[in-house]
Parts: C-alpha cells; structure tokens; sequence
C-alpha cells in the first residue's frame, strides 16, 4: 500500500550567524555557497576595543587584590599583637579588619568575572559557524557596522545532508502509518518531482505530527533522505510516496474499473466470449490510479475500465488487442479497455 502526499522539502537544520557584540566587520572569510563547519570562523569584528577593556579589567583585578594581600597582612599583624599585648589593639579593630577582607574578596571576584567577561566578548570578535552547511548569500558587507539586533545576521548555513521533507497524508490513513511505525517498522518513503515523473530521492519515515489538522482533515509527517547527490533543495514542492505495507499476491485492478452499485463496489469481468460478467468485490488498501482487490477477482482476469456505463450483464463488448486490461498481480501496471 503506497500513500501519497504532497511535500515540502526542509532542511534538517538552518542558522542565522549573528554576531553577539557590536562593533565594525573588518573581515569577511566565507564564500556564498561554500560549505563550512561547525566553529569555522565566518567573518570578524574589530577586536581593538575589546582588547583595551581586557586590559583594564585585568588592571582592576591586580589593583584589587593587591588591596586584598595587604588587608591580609594588616590582619595576621594585628592577631599577633592580641596574642602579646592584649592592651595595644582592639577586638573591635580586628573584626573590621576581617570584614574589609571579606569585601575585598568579593571585589575580587567581581573583578575576575569581568575579566571572563571581557575575554568572552574578545573571543565574540570571530564570527563562527553554529552548524555544518552550506552559506547562503552574503548578507553584509566588510566595513559595516554589526550588532546582535541585526534580524538578518552575516549569513545564514543551511544543512542539507541530510535533509527533510513534511508531507501531509488524510487522517484516514494515519492508523496503518501509526500501527506499523509503533511497530518499529522503517518506512520508506520516495519523493518524486512537482510532475511526478522523476523520483529524485528515497529516504524514510522519521516522525509523525501529535495532532490533525482540524481545517483540512491532514496531518504532517516527516522524512528524511541522505541527499549526498543535493537533488532535494529547501522549500522545494515534491510529491511523497510512503510505502506503508506491500501485499504479495493479490489482485490489482484500475480504480476506474470499480463501479459503485447498490450492493457496494463492482467491476465489469471480462469473460473468454468477450461478454461481461458483474462481479462484486471486496477492496483493500489503494495507491495513486490501482486499487487491491481482495476478493472478487483473480490475478489475470480481465476488467473493463472505460465504457462502464453503458454496460449491463452479459453484455458483448469489442476489445482491441492492445486496449485489454487484465487485473494484474502484485504491484505491476494495468492497461485500460475500452467497452462498447
């Protein structure tokens, strides 16, 4: 049972290079459409104003624990002379002391948090990619001046291998998908071009949406394919085949053959006099123009696929040799007839 949908590709993971500091781009390192690396530095920032806050949160960090060391040492002076001369100094007096460490200790720390900081927003200077991908255009050029609010960033990476493609199916066939994905089963799925005359990738079932689509009765679900060869683009509209479960002999007859009568469905057999016989029949699982008959036919009788409406039982019909149709087994095409 083969279900179709029309899709859209998507890649596996898209990103907006941004820069996360200010400052003028004075270099730009990447070529459109070249593929990049994770981390591969893309373009950079002038690093000069950076650098001179490093240096001076450095500075105030030496500055300030150098005020640390010598509260320190005023301390283990002042609890020296307690222990001999308890009359010379204060309790009072060492406590404040501990406590001017204390706060210079936090000072410290807030100086060595700067310090992070400002050697973060250095390494920020060099624009990296986030993923591995293809770049897109150039989005800005060298000598402007960039900042994190920027909605287009430097460039933008795509993957695209491999790549994704959401297709939508009727609700009425989700159970069969659902039943054979909880399974375990992996279910190939085939994109075809917009035409449907070129099959561009073969892939599988990698997900299927949590809810309908209550406007349109469709759910989305997701496929994924190797596109080494890059046949399959984002945002390109292909028509997907998801093979759900394949029948082994069985009867498979034209959709245009089955008639809908009071009774339920039916076809037009075709005898060996060349007169029509109506014959009930149970149908399965259907896909694009060819529908599984269960019950009903055998697998090389013939049906009558045009004319149907002007035929009655055991009416004689006229069949050119190249217009026969016979049911065919399996998966394999049928021919049209014509009925007179």
């Amino acid at each position: 049972m083969v279900l179709s949908g029309l899709g859209t590709v998507t890649p596996s993971a898209t990103a907006v290079v941004k820069t996360r500091i200010s400052g003028h781009l004075v270099e730009v390192n990447f070529k459109e459409s070249q593929y990049v690396k994770a981390g591969d530095e893309l373009a950079s920032v002038d690093p000069r104003p950076y650098q001179l806050a490093l240096a001076q949160a450095e500075g105030q960090l030496q500055k300030d624990q150098a005020l640390l060391q010598n509260a320190e040492r005023d301390l283990a002076r002042y609890e020296a002379l307690i222990r001999k001369m308890k009359d010379v100094i204060s309790g009072q007096q060492v406590d404040t002391q501990r406590a001017l460490i204390n706060q210079y200790k936090g000072t410290v720390a807030i100086d060595r948090a700067l310090v992070d900081q400002a050697r973060l927003n250095l390494a920020y200077c060099k624009i990296v990619s986030p993923i591995d991908g293809r770049v897109g255009l150039r989005q800005v050029d060298q000598g402007n001046y960039v900042q994190p609010g920027d909605a287009s960033g430097v460039a933008v990476v795509t993957r695209l291998s491999p790549i994704t493609v959401v297709f939508t199916l009727p609700e009425s066939r989700l159970p069969a998908v659902l039943k054979k994905a909880r399974a375990g089963e992996k279910l190939t799925v085939v994109a075809y071009d917009h035409e449907r005359v070129t099959e561009l990738a073969r892939g599988h079932l990698i997900a299927v949406d949590n809810q309908i689509d209550a406007s349109s009765g469709t759910v989305k679900l997701r496929a994924e394919f190797p596109n080494e060869d890059e046949r399959l683009f984002p945002n390109q509209f292909v028509n997907a085949d998801l093979l759900v479960e394949t029948l082994h002999d069985v009867a498979l007859a034209p959709s245009a053959a089955v008639q809908q009568g009071a009774k339920g469905p039916f076809v037009y057999a075709i005898k060996d006099d060349a007169t029509v016989q109506t014959r009930a029949v149970k149908l399965g699982p259907s896909g694009g123009e060819q529908v599984v008959v269960l019950e009903g036919l055998n697998p090389g009788e013939k049906v009558v696929v045009e004319g149907a409406d002007r035929l009655r039982e055991g009416a004689a019909i006229s069949l050119p040799g190249a217009e026969r149709a016979p049911v065919g087994p399996g998966r394999g095409p049928v021919a049209k007839n014509d009925a007179s």
